[in-house]
C-alpha cells in the first residue's frame, strides 16, 4: 500500500491524495455499483481517455481502494472492484454527488446536472443514503 505524506497534516489533505481530482470520483462512484470490466467503466464515463483509466486505477489499487481480479481465461478477462476500504468511502461519494447537485441547482451557471449516466440509467439505482 502506498504510503501517504501530508504535507499540513489534515485528514482532508490525505483523503483527496487518495480520491481526488478529475475521474477518482467517478470511478469510484462506477464500482460502488459493483465490479465492472475496463470497458464498462471506459463506456460509462466519457471523456475519459483508456491512458488516464488504467492510470488513476493503477492508483486507486496502489491506494487500497480498488482490486483488480485477472480471470485465467482466454481471452483474459480483468474486472475492477472496490476493497472494503473502498467501500467506506460510499458516504462520501454520495454526500459530494448531492452536493454538486445542490450546488449546481442553486449557484452554478453550468449545464443541469443529473442523475443518470449518458444511457439515461440512474447513478445510484441500488444505493439509498441513510437519512440522519
Amino acid at each position: 500500500m502506498k504510503r501517504l505524506n501530508s504535507k499540513s497534516g489534515c485528514a482532508v489533505e490525505v483523503t483527496l491524495s487518495v480520491m481526488g481530482g478529475t475521474w477518482k470520483p467517478i470511478i469510484l462512484f462506477q464500482l460502488l455499483h459493483g465490479k465492472k470490466r475496463f470497458g464498462e467503466l471506459s463506456r460509462a464515463i466519457p471523456g475519459i481517455t483508456q491512458r488516464m483509466l488504467t492510470l488513476q486505477l493503477r492508483e486507486l489499487e496502489e491506494a487500497g481502494i480498488v482490486e483488480r481480479t485477472v480471470h485465467a481465461e482466454v481471452p483474459p478477462r480483468v474486472d475492477y472492484a472496490l476493497t472494503e476500504l473502498g467501500r467506506s468511502l460510499q458516504p462520501v461519494l454520495i454526500a459530494m454527488r448531492n452536493w454538486g447537485i445542490a450546488y449546481s441547482q442553486n449557484f452554478a451557471q453550468a449545464e443541469p446536472m443529473h442523475d443518470a449516466d449518458q444511457n439515461g440509467a440512474s447513478c445510484l439505482p441500488e444505493l439509498k443514503q441513510k437519512q440522519a
